[in-house]
């Protein structure tokens, strides 16, 4: 069983399409999926689970879109919070949250305040968040760091570099899911996927369910990690 799963949500707009729907309709649709995924991965014993909801580029949608998008956040907060809470999930979340809307800021901040002592599954929403603007902070903030004299350039080191990341509190996720069909990780966790592997499902996000999630599970439980070593040394 992977310790840490992170998830693409990807395939909500073509869903609505294929059904002759506005988009948004295929991501509230998609809030379904979310908090199905939640269940399994506890039901499971996941520790972690980061899903991927808004990237740095989703910006460049349509302005519709996007403030849908962000009032299906404020709602699903709202909704969701307490039932997490009951559940002893914790939730954070990572991006760049100065970006924002200062309600959602300020919804994001009571959510992660309300859940912060809970220590069953560890939630992780990435919300205006990319896996550049990721290292390029945390390069920024080693560099003030140094500039203070606080840290030598010379002791920089995987490790520390790692720390400063947005998940630098957690392990890197040992499975990525990515869902719609698509074959590539779109400016996810750069960093932290390094020896994740990847499974492609063809399901669309509001589609995806139990069977794609063990189908996930099996395929993680088949692989062996060998970091470096060969498949003998692992053995």
């Amino acid at each position: 069983m992977p310790a840490h799963v992170a998830v693409i949500m990807d395939g909500n707009g073509r869903w609505a399409k294929s059904r002759a729907l506005p988009r948004h309709a295929g991501h509230r649709s998609g809030v379904k999926s979310v908090r199905q995924t939640v269940e399994m991965a506890a039901q499971r014993g996941v520790s972690y689970l980061t899903l991927f909801a808004f990237s740095s580029e989703n910006w460049r949608r349509p302005a519709d879109e996007v403030g849908r998008l962000m009032g299906l956040f404020l709602e699903a907060l709202q909704r969701e919070v307490d039932d997490l809470h009951r559940n002893n999930v914790r939730v954070t979340f990572i991006g760049a949250r100065e970006l924002l809307q200062a309600e959602l800021v300020a919804k994001i901040s009571a959510a992660e305040q309300k859940t912060i002592n809970n220590d069953g599954l560890r939630l992780m929403v990435a919300v205006a968040y990319g896996g550049r603007w990721d290292i390029v902070n945390a390069a920024r903030k080693l560099a003030a760091m140094v500039a203070a004299g606080e840290l030598s350039a010379d002791d920089l080191n995987d490790d520390n570099f790692a720390a400063e990341l947005a998940l630098g509190d957690v392990p890197d996720p040992d499975l990525l899911i990515r869902t719609g069909g698509e074959q590539r990780i779109s400016n996810f966790l750069l960093w932290n996927l390094a020896y994740a592997e990847l499974f492609f499902s063809e399901s669309l996000w509001p589609d995806f369910g139990q069977q794609d999630f063990d189908a996930a599970l099996d395929f993680y439980a088949s692989r062996q990690r060998r970091y470096g070593f060969t498949g003998d040394q692992v053995a």
